[in-house]
């Protein structure tokens, strides 16, 4: 009975959107820390050679898995359904629903590790057909040892979809904190021991990558049984028929069929993408990876933090025929990403290489590595408006169980981002790639915006021209001090000087915060009235 009364505080408790959105980034923002601090070790202890490049496919492939079907359609299926059930049928039959799904969720799992080990090196040929023997023969090993990383992960969806919709969004945000730990303990302690026992250190990353897996999973099993939650899974023929047999699991089933379809355009691209780059230069791969991992923090701390919150509020919106609240929701979501991406795109831009230099500009990454690294966080930020807008955008079309339109843009734009590919290749290498992937973010981004406002789903309310023009006058005068501090201080010439160019940075950073606010206000733009909206 006191389990049940948690759940129902929980489900009760008064929960506003900026406070929601404001517990995902802190916590957000302490997985990218740690995540910093796991690439920075990464950088000084293995540098940028083919093995990096073989341990970057091995984590890729898992990784690819879990955002087509985990954290792709998987949550984008299961979470509108979910929270509609929570709205219309009582948490009596949500939990059945909930049973059913972890039932059948882990019968497929099972089925996928077998087949994924068995099929490694096929996985690995798909993906970088152009790394160096030995680096293909370790990615392979790689890529057995951590594929059941993708069963861990995909049940941790299950249940951050779970204990979103009943409004806890701290655990399922603090939980990649623990994969960083792990794989910050593998990089810090596993290797040198690996090595000690003659074995490739850069082994070491993928114990750790399982121990961070199953860390996040008895995380989020643990707040769900806390809160009553957890599922009962049965693992016989008879069970995966009784669940089968619910007509909202048969829903989830098919509504992923489009939702596959479009998260899986994304990883296709990724997939081309990843090819391409592994018949460049040696370190390609790692350098874009490492340009990615610094893209993604605010792609995280923004974009995602407030797609995990608007969804189940959306999904609760739309099931209660609330057309009004629904599209205020959208409206101060964009609103809160353009405040917040197009400021952190121009620091990507004028800013990359100080930036690069701090956090891996260290151990055997070199000068040059910094440079490559630099160029493709550059193209990347390019397109980051585009990349925080579309966690905002989409969950307005998943809410209303609209998962075919966005799949139908998501085709569209792999043609294009591949089109720019073969246009920005040739010119800029690597750096072309991420080029390639801001620019078509852009063009998918503008493309799910039109198409709410065409549907009549999202009306947009007055001010956005006038609040655009502040927006810019502010990031142009940000872009100015940025330009200065990126040309007046010697970033590689201070590898040796370790605090102080951290220091320097910390110093820069916050006084690029303290400039673009204060032109904000000037401006006129009223942050705390637009927070508290």
């Amino acid at each position: 009975m006191r389990v049940k009364f948690k759940a129902l505080r929980a489900t009760l408790a008064p929960v506003s959107l900026i406070k929601s959105a404001s517990i995902v980034s802190l916590l957000t923002l302490a997985s990218r820390i740690t995540g910093l601090v796991r690439d920075l070790l990464m950088a000084s202890t293995f540098g940028v050679s083919a093995m990096t490049d073989a341990f970057w496919v091995a984590f890729r492939i898992p990784n690819m898995l879990r955002r087509m079907f985990a954290e792709g359609a998987f949550s984008q299926a299961f979470v509108p359904v979910l929270a509609g059930s929570k709205e219309t049928d009582g948490e009596e039959a949500t939990h059945a629903l909930i049973n059913s799904v972890a039932t059948l969720l882990t019968m497929a799992l099972l089925l996928t590790c077998v087949v994924g080990v068995a099929g490694a090196p096929i996985l690995v040929y798909l993906l970088a057909s152009g790394l160096k023997p030995e680096g293909f023969d370790a990615a392979v090993l790689m890529t057995r040892w951590m594929f059941p990383y993708i069963a861990c992960m995909s049940l941790v969806a299950l249940g951050a979809g779970v204990l979103n919709t009943w409004k806890n969004f701290a655990i399922p945000a603090a939980t990649p904190v623990l994969l960083n730990v792990a794989m910050i303990l593998a990089a810090w302690q596993g290797a040198p021991w690996f090595q000690q026992l003659g074995i490739e250190p850069i082994y070491a990353m993928a114990v750790g990558v399982m121990l961070g897996g199953l860390l996040q999973l008895g995380a989020i099993l643990l707040a769900m049984w806390r809160m009553g939650l957890a599922p009962k899974i049965r693992l016989n023929i008879a069970a995966a028929r009784a669940a089968w047999a619910q007509p909202a699991t048969k829903r989830i089933v098919h509504l992923m069929g489009p939702a596959l379809l479009g998260v899986s355009v994304a990883q296709i691209s990724l997939i081309i993408n990843t090819q391409i780059a592994s018949h460049l230069a040696v370190g390609s791969v790692s350098w874009l990876t490492s340009a990615s991992l610094l893209m993604e923090f605010p792609t995280a701390m923004l974009g995602v933090a407030l797609g995990v919150v608007l969804m189940p509020q959306l999904a609760a919106a739309k099931a209660a025929n609330d057309a009004d609240r629904f599209s205020e929701m959208i409206d101060w979501g964009l609103r809160l990403v353009v405040l917040m991406a197009v400021p952190s795109a121009v620091a990507l831009i004028t800013f990359a290489q100080p930036l690069v230099a701090v956090i891996f500009h260290n151990g055997k990454y070199a000068d040059a590595d910094v440079v490559q690294t630099s160029a493709a966080l550059m193209g990347y930020g390019a397109g980051l408006l585009g990349l925080v807008a579309i966690k905002v955008l989409t969950p307005g079309y998943f809410a209303s169980q609209n998962i075919r339109t966005p799949a139908l843009i998501g085709i569209a734009v792999l043609v294009i981002t591949q089109g720019l590919n073969l246009l920005f290749v040739p010119m800029l290498a690597h750096a072309g790639l991420a080029l390639a992937i801001g620019v078509g973010a852009m063009v998918n981004a503008l493309w799910l915006l039109v198409g709410l406002v065409r549907s009549g789903t999202y009306v947009p309310r007055p001010g956005w021209a006038r609040f655009g023009l502040q927006v810019i006058a502010a990031s142009a005068l940000l872009a100015v001090f940025l330009m200065w501090a990126n040309g007046a201080f010697p970033w590689l010439a201070l590898k040796a000087e370790k605090l102080k160019r951290i220091g320097l940075l910390a110093l820069l950073i916050s006084g690029s915060i303290a400039i673009y606010f204060a032109a904000i206000w000037a401006t006129g733009v009223k942050v705390r009235q637009l927070l508290r909206r």
